[in-house]
């Protein structure tokens, strides 16, 4: 099974790209963020023609994110973390899919930081954390997908003294991350890429793409009870590269699935 997650930027104005990449790479699953498209405005049907089933969770002009299972449609299991109902931002959704458990998230950006937005971030995390830490209680396999807003360490960014008050290089929030890794989760491209430096975004200024000035802050996380079936992991770098794209490139993981 690949897995792949993928901040389409916009899926109405990206959705070319988006056919183009699953018709060539053909993920048997792709977590999608930043749709930035209501839940009625998703282009479902384009979406069945390429041959995928999908559950989505929309909202106006931002976020959103959607699971889509190639050959069939993904059982719902949830559509926002627990313990925050005022939080109405369309930011996780979570489903089955041939008896994975998949966890597609958008986490918050978190500038400018110290500040609301930032705070807004930490609690975020935090919630996640606590969801992951009952995922793992199920003794399931598990993946946590998306664009997690997190650098994780020096190895993912290009030049490290320029984030230091970055949200999302921050040592609160790296500190987060890590605690969250902690409870037995599995960073599938740092785990097969131990000492490589490999990037997930490109950001569309000062020619950040041409000069290869990228982050890593796109990670799939696998349970215990999926990791060991973990034998390949990567970027599809060169859709960053194509006419009209997102700012992000798809990541993806694939594990060999000995208990279907």
């Amino acid at each position: 099974m690949k897995i792949a997650t993928y901040n389409v930027n916009g899926i109405t104005s990206r959705l070319p790209v988006l056919m183009r990449w699953l018709a060539e790479t053909k993920p048997d699953v792709a977590c999608l963020q930043e749709l930035k498209a209501p839940q009625e405005k998703f282009p479902i049907e384009a979406i069945r023609d390429a041959g995928y089933g999908a559950i989505w969770h929309g909202q106006k002009s931002w976020n959103g994110v959607a699971i889509l299972a190639l050959g069939s449609d993904p059982v719902e299991r949830r559509r926002s973390l627990p313990e925050d109902p005022e939080d109405t931002h369309s930011r996780y959704i979570e489903g089955v899919v041939n008896g994975v458990i998949v966890g597609c998230l958008y986490l918050p950006n978190g500038n400018p930081a110290p500040g609301p937005k930032f705070d807004y971030k930490l609690r975020w995390l935090a919630r996640l954390t606590k969801h992951a830490e009952a995922l793992l209680a199920e003794n399931a396999p598990v993946v946590l997908a998306g664009d997690y807003n997190v650098i994780p360490t020096e190895l993912d960014v290009y030049k490290p003294e320029s984030w230091i008050d970055d949200a999302l290089f921050r040592p609160e929030v790296r500190e987060a991350f890590a605690r969250l890794i902690a409870l037995g989760w599995t960073d599938a491209v740092r785990k097969l890429h131990p000492g490589e430096r490999i990037y997930t975004f490109w950001d569309y200024f000062r020619n950040h793409w041409n000069r290869d000035a990228g982050l890593r802050i796109d990670h799939l996380l696998l349970s215990p009870a999926l990791a060991p079936s973990l034998v390949s992991a990567g970027v599809d770098r060169e859709v960053r590269g194509w006419e009209k794209t997102s700012d992000h490139a798809p990541t993806w993981a694939t594990i060999e699935l000995a208990f279907t």
